[in-house]
């Protein structure tokens, strides 16, 4: 009898051991990569194409045709009268609203965003300066806003001449405070 609970226990202590040693299946082989044609860029810009260029601070941007924004780099010295150098200042007209990102709303993103801007003797804006930039997209937001603003030109010895103007575009949250609902 003592025989047979030794050989009992070998071969339970045997199946015990053998049992955590399964082969795993092999893994069927990769398929080779596939090459897929790189988009050709569209003749015309989607609707968000604005948000391609992020607008950084001191750097000059131009307004473009088809509603995009392009960064120049040419940061020499642009000509343009101050508004105490012109004997008639510019006066904008119309100042169109910028619209709040829904990131910045989400976030709760408050602030002013400063811009100079270069209006030139025909009506047209030459290019747009950030002073003071606010995330989330709303500073290329009030630049888009500053290119649709419309003008008179300033005026320096009888002749239309262009002039630096500041503008400053506000986002506030409605029905928000410092001190709480």
């Amino acid at each position: 009898m003592f025989a047979a609970v030794i050989l009992i226990l070998i071969f339970s202590t045997s199946a015990f051991v053998q049992s955590g040693r399964r082969t795993k299946p092999a893994a069927p082989p990769a398929p080779p990569p596939e090459t897929k044609p790189s988009p050709s860029p569209s003749p015309s810009p989607s609707l968000s194409s604005n948000a391609q260029v992020t607008a950084e601070k001191d750097q000059d941007y131009r307004c473009t045709s088809d509603g995009t924004l392009a960064h120049l780099l040419d940061h020499g010295n642009v000509e343009g009268f101050t508004p105490k150098e012109v004997d008639t200042k510019a006066e904008i007209t119309s100042k169109p609203d910028p619209t709040y990102t829904r990131e910045a709303r989400r976030m709760g993103i408050q602030g002013v965003v400063t811009l100079k801007v270069l209006l030139l003797p025909d009506g047209k804006l030459d290019r747009v300066r950030v002073v003071r930039k606010l995330p989330f997209g709303l500073t290329e937001n009030a630049i888009f806003a500053a290119c649709r603003i419309k003008f008179k030109p300033a005026i320096k010895a009888g002749q239309k001449v262009p002039q630096w103007a500041t503008l400053e575009y506000a986002f506030r949250i409605a029905n928000s405070s410092i001190f709480g609902p």
